[in-house]
């Protein structure tokens, strides 16, 4: 999550204007800090164009050597400029901009720190909430839950921004590239931006056609078996080109 402010330049978590009580970040951004931050910003603004977030809800991270950089917090997407790069270290301590942090940085650093991931995207998806309702995992609907691991597990419910959030959602994402934060949203990530924003639409899509199937009168889905969904995780070993 990231609190939204009217002003639209972010006035988030406390302090004025949304940057941090006037102190400036001296370090120069990288050129691959620039390229990534510009990727950064595009794969925030494609959550909100393809629904899966309203306003600034939900964020978006990318590791750069041992920055990450990070969504601000209350800015909308669609308003960030190349000066406006916000990064910190895998301590939380800010390197990098003025604007404050998305408040759901503990969650982020916590995949970093403890997966190789190089990008996280988070989500306020509708169908994937509404699902993390209803169960303590998604049902094997779809052969797809290989691409995460396995069946996505459903993250205990904890105030947003908090270490205890962050927990449960690291113990949710064991041996997993995803998986849903109880009444809040999805969190998953990968080797890129691409393949983490990937496998939230994935994610979202499984969700949506798990409540469909279910929401028809007196019928049940049928669902995939562990045996199968391990097959499935075999074949995708070598799916794809290769160079």
């Amino acid at each position: 999550m990231a609190e939204q402010r009217g002003d639209g330049r972010g006035a988030g978590d406390g302090r004025d204007g949304g940057r941090d009580a006037g102190q400036s970040r001296h370090r120069v951004v990288r050129p691959e800090e620039a390229r990534a931050w510009e990727e950064l910003v595009t794969t925030a603004i494609r959550t909100v164009s393809d629904g899966l977030v309203v306003g600034t809800s939900g964020n978006v991270s990318v590791r750069v050597g041992d920055t990450v950089l990070v969504t601000p917090s209350g800015v909308p997407y669609d308003r960030l400029q190349p000066d406006d790069v916000t990064g910190v270290g895998l301590d939380g301590r800010q390197v990098l901009g003025t604007l404050v942090p998305t408040s759901e940085l503990p969650m982020h650093l916590a995949v970093y720190r403890t997966t190789g991931a190089r990008a996280v995207v988070h989500t306020h998806a509708v169908h994937a909430t509404a699902v993390s309702t209803l169960v303590s995992e998604l049902p094997l609907i779809h052969y797809m839950a290989a691409a995460l691991g396995g069946p996505v597990r459903v993250a205990p419910y904890a105030t947003y921004g908090t270490d205890e959030l962050a927990e449960n959602m690291l113990h949710a994402l064991a041996d997993r590239s995803g998986c849903l934060l109880q009444n809040h949203g999805t969190v998953t990530h990968g080797a890129s931006l691409d393949q983490a924003y990937d496998r939230t639409a994935q994610l979202e899509w499984m969700c949506r056609l798990w409540l469909t199937a279910t929401s028809v009168p007196g019928l049940s889905p049928s669902l995939l078996s562990g045996e199968q969904l391990a097959q499935v995780q075999e074949r995708l070993r070598g799916y794809g080109q290769r160079r």
